[in-house]
């Protein structure tokens, strides 16, 4: 329906489609109103009681403005030429009576348009946060001047420090001659895959009081000629809860000697065997302290293993110096209430203790042959014992004195071919015990930048762990170049 109320015959834009229809005849001159403001009040009216609202609205919208009715009604306007066909208009200018272009939808006409607002300025670059520092490296500060990380708020976490680097370097005057890396491998016999051999072995664990790092490594020298590694380590527990007992072999023999590696793996096996086959009256004898037991069972236990090599030498068609290697081992009760260290072997290598920042070498003089004689030269116990050493320690090695038969053996085995070497220390709190084959021995004890190096790093605290302990048995010096076997016990 129409705003008068009728009902329209057809549609309600007829009445435009006919006005501006081409086809419709003209009808000539009219007497009809056909000023701008007879115009303006039939479209109004066509709009109902809102067009002044309209208007009003579309007025406030930047282009052309037209005058309101009263103003035009009441000006003494001149003849208007007929107008030109206005330019096309944004839609923004199209005035609430005028069709939009193209099809249209229902659409609001809304009240002044707002200043756009000015674009935000961009926030200045952040810089980047620095790395963090570790606290342990000193900074660039002012002479004078130290900064203190705050603490902590209540119940927050602590943030992890990691520790410093350690890398693989040198010490001494002049670089060694050698890589630090691996070159070459070794050749292999097809036939013999089975016997292959690692260039590095690393293992480690915690029991007690001690966290055990242990590592061997070829040795430059051998990594640049594509030669085998020659030492050996086992490291092996038997037994569980606190009657365990841990076992670690090292072996190792001269670089000139032919088939080093399979004699010292035979030693260290051997060894394994035989403490694992008596390892429950080792760990009592350890953590009730029988210091004759021990001394004695444990001596036959390598007399015995190094009888098998001799046999196994003859087997090959060799001499028994042609395929031997020294051995040496460490006993460790997995009790935490003994703190009693255990050491013996056979051949060269090395004890040390790093004690309050210094390093005690533990290895006892071998006296010359015809000097086998007599007690033993160390003594064992507290400080309250009258076979006690320096500082209370329990300290003990045994040369070949023929003693009693042990429990652990079932019979006889011939005279060892070298000094026995025995000692068993109770450990401090802070202490780290080293045990060592020649490559490490040696450089230790002529090399003071080494040991200087070594007791920085090893300094009491945390042990390290296994990447970093390797890293610290790799510090080379210039002419040592032999494998490297280092087994190391920290104590809490």
């Amino acid at each position: 329906m129409s705003q008068q109320g009728e009902r329209p015959a057809a549609h309600e834009d007829d009445w435009w489609r006919r006005l501006y229809d081409e086809s419709a005849p003209d009808a000539g001159a009219s007497q009809a109103a056909d000023s701008l403001d007879d115009r303006f009040d039939s479209a109004s009216d066509a709009l109902g009681p809102d067009g002044r609202e309209a208007y009003e609205a579309a007025a406030a919208v930047p282009g052309p403005r037209v005058a309101p009715p009263e103003a035009v009604r009441t000006a003494q306007a001149p003849p208007v030429p007929p107008p030109a066909p206005p330019p096309p208009r944004e839609e923004s200018e199209r005035a609430p009576w005028e069709p939009p272009a193209g099809v249209s939808g229902p659409r609001t006409f809304a009240g002044p348009v707002p200043a756009a607002p000015p674009p935000p300025a961009e926030p200045a670059p952040v810089p980047p946060p620095p790395p963090l520092a570790d606290p342990r490296v000193p900074q660039n500060l002012p002479p004078g001047q130290d900064v203190e990380a705050p603490a902590p708020s209540a119940g927050a976490e602590a943030p992890h420090v990691a520790q410093a680097p350690r890398p693989a370097s040198y010490v001494g005057a002049r670089p060694p001659t050698y890589d630090a890396e691996p070159t070459a491998l070794p050749a292999t016999d097809p036939r013999e895959i089975h016997a292959l051999v690692a260039d590095t072995v690393l293992d480690g664990a915690s029991y007690g009081t001690y966290t055990l790092r242990a590592a061997s490594v070829r040795g430059d020298s051998a990594r640049f000629r594509g030669e085998p590694r020659r030492d050996a380590l086992v490291t092996v527990r038997f037994g569980a809860a606190e009657s365990a007992l841990v076992l670690v072999a090292v072996a190792g023999g001269a670089r000139t000697a032919e088939g080093v590696h399979p004699a010292a793996a035979d030693a260290c096996r051997w060894i394994g065997e035989a403490v694992g086959r008596s390892h429950a009256r080792l760990s009592e004898d350890i953590r009730a302290g029988r210091r004759g037991a021990l001394k004695s069972g444990l001596h036959r236990l390598a007399d015995r293993s190094y009888g098998k090599l001799r046999a196994r030498a003859a087997e090959l068609g060799l001499e028994a110096h042609e395929y031997t290697a020294g051995l040496r081992c460490l006993l460790l009760s997995a009790d935490p209430d003994c703190r009693t260290r255990v050491f013996f072997g056979v051949g060269g290598g090395g004890l040390f203790r790093l004690r309050d920042g210094s390093w005690q070498d533990l290895e006892p003089e071998v006296p010359h042959p015809g000097e086998l004689a007599g007690e033993g030269v160390v003594g064992f116990g507290s400080a309250s014992s009258p076979e006690s050493g320096p500082d209370g320690e329990r300290l003990t090695m045994d040369l070949g004195i023929t003693t009693a038969p042990a429990p652990y053996i079932e019979s006889p085995v011939p005279p060892p071919a070298e000094p026995f070497r025995f000692r068993a220390s109770v450990a401090r709190p802070g202490d780290t015990l080293l045990l060592c084959s020649n490559g490490l021995a040696d450089p230790l004890r002529d090399e003071p930048a080494l040991a200087d190096e070594l007791a920085e790093r090893w300094a009491p605290g945390r042990a390290p762990g296994l990447a970093a302990f390797l890293a610290d048995t790799q510090l080379r010096v210039k002419g040592y170049a032999d494998d490297r076997t280092a087994v190391g016990v920290w104590e809490a």
